[in-house]
């Protein structure tokens, strides 16, 4: 029997209709050198089926510690049995070499002493799972610990970011309890990755060649090869990028490793955070190791009200990009600035350059004061009138409609909007010709947008979004650390990152 406390930190989610299939999974995670599986056995229409390749695997693999579970479609799994037919099956994956067993808390309270004799032959893990929401945590650990078991496992589903928080806190605050706490779905994915750097058992991770058995899970490899898992702790520094949406993100990917060239103890974490969610978000991060942020759409102008101190510039374009707590306050700056200023000073002088901003939001904000700035002559266009005007009249510059594009030409053009960006790659705000001799999109991924593309075609002078991601990123990284940015092997993880 395995001691819970010897158990890795990832356990392989293995749920297949096809017994062949689960035995091709288990043995590819073996061979690359996962040790801890779990054999979803009630998604076979035959459960004993999964016994059978349980005992075929560990034949192959006597070190594998394997985790059974057979969940009942009565508590969101796939077995249409009874609770005495349910325990007979895990009964048989234990004398077929499995070390552990997940019996939900359902069926738990409804045969107390089956369980001890499951506990006498093997590791005995008691689940709660909620698929709609995440209620008080607190009550539902007390309802757990009153079934004696070896480990209790909370999975709940993440609808706000103050949900990961509340879960990741019971790991916390219940340093002898042995628990294995997850968020399902994309707000739940820090849980994914923190849990067991602060006190929890286990964390689950989706084969690599297939889909896991819960939203939300992603490959071990990508556990520890991008977010370095294994080496995390509850010292460990908490950064991210909080905006809406992230799945394209490559930040997670760049300051990973920029963390890792520098040795720093830190870790850098997608935080899915809908526009009516940041304060929710503010809130809960303030229980919580989180020190730096990234700030990306929709969030660049409002985060200010949530801010204790913020510095001139930023205050003045009303736009932040960056931000980090230091003596318990939340501090926020401005490093697009330097993403937009750097790369253009490349290729033009742009004191009195006449310079074309597409946008209106904080991205667009944040080039058009900047430019201003430097003595550029802007002019502001986007897809709201007003809001375009608004911005116009902040910051100095003249403002356009769309139809008036075809009469004017200017010396660089800024693509300030998301358009063009993942999934919606064919996006363009500019249908025919282009109105610039220079054109910076800041959009980075795809590497190579439609904009670009066509600029290119037209002889334009091209400024990929990568550049300016890169730069401000390298911004962030030296304010959040005082170290400098090691940006080149920041360029090459942006690049790895962009070609998968």
């Amino acid at each position: 029997m395995s001691s819970r406390s010897s158990l890795p930190r990832i356990c392989i989610a293995l749920g297949f209709s096809d017994p062949e299939a689960l035995f091709q999974h288990a043995r590819e995670a073996a061979e690359s050198g996962e040790s801890f599986l779990e054999f979803r056995l009630d998604y076979l229409a035959r459960p004993a089926q999964g016994i059978d390749v349980l005992r075929r695997f560990l034949k192959q693999n006597p070190d594998s510690c394997i985790l059974a579970t057979c969940r009942r479609h009565q508590n969101h799994g796939r077995f249409n049995g009874s609770i005495e037919e349910q325990i007979r099956i895990l009964e048989a994956a234990i004398e077929g070499g499995a070390r552990a067993v997940d019996v939900e808390i359902e069926s738990a309270e409804q045969a107390p002493d089956r369980l001890e004799d499951l506990r006498s032959r093997a590791l005995v893990i008691v689940s709660y799972h909620n698929y709609s929401g995440t209620p008080a945590v607190e009550v539902v650990l007390r309802r757990l610990t009153r079934i004696p078991a070896d480990v209790y496992k909370l999975v709940t589903q993440a609808q706000k970011p103050s949900d990961s928080f509340r879960v990741l806190s019971l790991v916390r605050s219940h340093p002898r309890t042995p628990l294995i706490v997850l968020a399902m779905g994309e707000v739940g994915f820090p849980t994914r990755v923190l849990s067991t750097a602060l006190g929890g058992l286990s964390t689950y991770a989706a084969p690599q060649s297939a889909e896991g058995t819960a939203s939300g899970q992603v490959s071990a490899r990508r556990l520890r090869n991008l977010y370095h898992i294994e080496k995390l702790s509850r010292t460990t520094k908490v950064y991210g990028v909080i905006g809406c949406p992230l799945q394209q993100s490559i930040s997670p990917a760049v300051h990973n490793r920029a963390f890792q060239v520098r040795r720093l103890d830190a870790v850098y974490l997608p935080f899915l955070v809908q526009p009516p969610q940041l304060k929710d978000f503010f809130t809960a991060a303030e229980k919580m190791p989180v020190i730096g942020l990234s700030v990306t759409i929709p969030h660049k102008q409002k985060i200010l009200r949530y801010l204790d101190a913020v510095d001139p510039r930023a205050r003045r374009y009303g736009a932040v990009n960056t931000v980090w707590r230091k003596a318990g306050k939340w501090r926020g700056s401005n490093t697009d600035v330097d993403g937009v200023l750097v790369p253009l000073k490349r290729h033009l002088s742009l004191a009195k350059s006449r310079l074309l901003v597409v946008g209106n939001g904080g991205a667009a904000r944040s080039a058009a004061f900047a430019l201003t700035d430097e003595g550029a002559k802007v002019t502001i266009v986007g897809r709201n009138p007003d809001r375009v005007r608004a911005l116009a009249r902040s910051c100095g510059a003249q403002s356009l409609l769309m139809e008036q594009l075809d009469s004017h030409h200017f010396d660089a053009l800024v693509h300030a909007t998301p358009l063009g960006s993942h999934p919606g790659v064919a996006g363009c705000f500019f249908p025919g010709k282009i109105p610039a001799d220079l054109i910076f999109d800041m959009v980075y991924n795809p590497r190579e947008t439609t904009l670009c593309r066509r600029a290119r075609e037209q002889g334009k002078t091209v400024v990929q979004g990568i550049q300016m991601f890169l730069e401000q990123a390298a911004r962030q990284f030296e304010l959040w650390t005082g170290e400098q940015a090691p940006r080149a092997a920041m360029e090459k993880a942006a690049l790895e990152e962009l070609a998968h």
